[in-house]
Formats: C-alpha cells, sequence, structure tokens
C-alpha cells in the first residue's frame, strides 16, 4: 500500500511568505535601481551628457591614421628614429668642425711661426738699410714698411739658380698681386756690388716682372745688409778685373711684414703656388693697416 509524501500546509505557507520579503529586504538595503525600474534616457540628453573623447583615445586615433599603407608603416619601423636628413646634417657638421680645427691649427701654426722671430734671445732676421735702386736713386728701408716685402739676394751673373728663382718670384708676385693687390714689394739686392751697378740692375730685372725692386750700393753697404739677413755669400779673392767670377750665396726668399719683421724664410721646397698661398695666409692674419701702392 503506497503512501504518498505530502508536505504539511503550515509549512509551505511560511516558505511562500518568506519569498517577497527577501525580496524587499535585498530592495530596500541595494542602493542601485534594479534594471527593471530604471527608466530610458531620451536620445538628446544621451548624447549631450556622454562625456568628450580623452586625450588617450584621440591619440590612439591619430596614430591610426598616421601610416596610410603598409608599405608606409614597413619603412617608418625599418628606418627608426634616423633619417636620410639627420644623417646628411650630422655629415655636413663633421665636416664643418673639421674645417674649422684645421683651419685654426694652420693659423695658429703661421702664428707661432711669426712671433718665434720676435722671441728675446733670438738673432734678429732684417734691420734698417740705405742703398740706391735700378734708377740711381737713395732707398731706405723704412721705404719698404706700411706693405709687405719678399727679398732675394743674388746677382746678375748667376748662370742659373738666379734666373730661376727670380722667374719662381715672379709667378709668386703675380698670385698674389691677384688676389690682393698692392700689399707686396718684390726685392732683388745685389751680392755682387762691383758689377751690378743701378744700370745693369734695371736691364736685368727688366726681363722678369716689371715691378721687381732693385738695390745695390757699396760693398761695405751691402755687406752690411747681408749680415742683417743672416745671408751668407762669398766672392773669390785676387779677382783680376773683367775677369768673369761666381758668388756664393744663401738661396732664400725672405718675407717681412708692414712694420719691417721678419715673418718667414721660403726656400726651394716650395712652388710659387704654394708660396703665394703662404704670403696670402700671413696677409690674412695681419691685424693692422696696409698701405697699398698706387
Amino acid at each position: 500500500m503506497s503512501r504518498s509524501i505530502v508536505a504539511p500546509q503550515p509549512l509551505l505557507r511560511s516558505l511562500l511568505r518568506s519569498q517577497p520579503r527577501a525580496q524587499q529586504c535585498q530592495r530596500f538595503l541595494s542602493t542601485h535601481p534594479s534594471p527593471s525600474t530604471r527608466r530610458p534616457t531620451p536620445l538628446s540628453q544621451r548624447c549631450a551628457t556622454s562625456p568628450p573623447p580623452t586625450n588617450k583615445s584621440r591619440f590612439v586615433e591619430q596614430r591610426r591614421y598616421k601610416a596610410k599603407t603598409v608599405e608606409e608603416a614597413r619603412s617608418r619601423y625599418r628606418t627608426g628614429p634616423f633619417s636620410w636628413k639627420a644623417g646628411l646634417l650630422f655629415v655636413i657638421t663633421s665636416a664643418g668642425l673639421v674645417w674649422y680645427f684645421e683651419h685654426e691649427k694652420e693659423r695658429m701654426q703661421r702664428k707661432r711661426i711669426a712671433e718665434a722671430t720676435k722671441g728675446i734671445g733670438r738673432p734678429k732676421v732684417g734691420g734698417d738699410f740705405e742703398l740706391v735702386d735700378q734708377d740711381g736713386r737713395p732707398f731706405l728701408s723704412s721705404d719698404l714698411k706700411g706693405r709687405y716685402s719678399l727679398i732675394y739676394f743674388g746677382f746678375t751673373h748667376c748662370p742659373d739658380i738666379c734666373p730661376e728663382e727670380l722667374d719662381k718670384m715672379a709667378r709668386m708676385f703675380d698670385i698674389v698681386e691677384e688676389k690682393s693687390p698692392g700689399v707686396l714689394t718684390p726685392v732683388f739686392i745685389t751680392c755682387d756690388p762691383a758689377r751690378d751697378d743701378p744700370k745693369i740692375l734695371k736691364s736685368y730685372l727688366a726681363e722678369f716682372h716689371p715691378r721687381f725692386v732693385g738695390l745695390t750700393g757699396t760693398y761695405e753697404q751691402v755687406k752690411e745688409v747681408c749680415k742683417a739677413y743672416r745671408v751668407y755669400f762669398s766672392t773669390p779673392r785676387d779677382v783680376k778685373p773683367g775677369q768673369d767670377y761666381l758668388v756664393d750665396h744663401s738661396i732664400y726668399f725672405y718675407l717681412m711684414d708692414p712694420e719691417g719683421d721678419f715673418v718667414e724664410a721660403l726656400g726651394r721646397q716650395h712652388s710659387p703656388e704654394q708660396a703665394a698661398k703662404v704670403i696670402l695666409d700671413h696677409m690674412k692674419d695681419w691685424r693692422g693697416a696696409l698701405k697699398r701702392e698706387d
């Protein structure tokens, strides 16, 4: 005999009455309204109260549209933070710095050479003199002041070395005259005054350059000038009148500044172009006034 299990009626009533109260308790305890009790917000009010886009979202949108194609994006990541413009700027800046330091190094070296001859305890090159030019007029060392002067010692009967050096001197003078006209005086002083009178000097120097200044004088005057410029020269003894002979002498060009001070000696190792560049560089370094020849 089967018996159905039936719950007692008082227990069922208590369970049914307790459920709404639990929901009411949850409703009163919750601070947020339930989804069923929310009212829909109008569309216009929803748009007006929506928060503006943040900087982060705006930045993301800009980056999204920065690269238009896949190739453009790949090339950007391939080059990295450097570009050809940055590389070109780096090369130009480096070349400029190298040129500046090399130029400054050469300028300081020329300055040391020019000041080395003026130091205390060093032999002075150059000095006051009084000679005669190729026109027979007196010529003083003070006549060279105000301009640079290039002085060479030789003699007109020299068979080979003096003509070569005077051709070189003419070329040097033309280069300097083209770049800086009227500020250099080329001077030839004879070491053989017994044969090189003003007339012979004028005829001889005209074959090389019309602007050359030739100077001569007595043997004692020439000897004193050679001593002042530290020029070695020697003539043979017991020379008979009319007898041909050679004069041994130093082979240098002496560059003097506008104040009459020695600057640098240019030797046979310098080509005309190299020597002219040395002269022009010293002229650029000069800070005083220069008297130009008319």
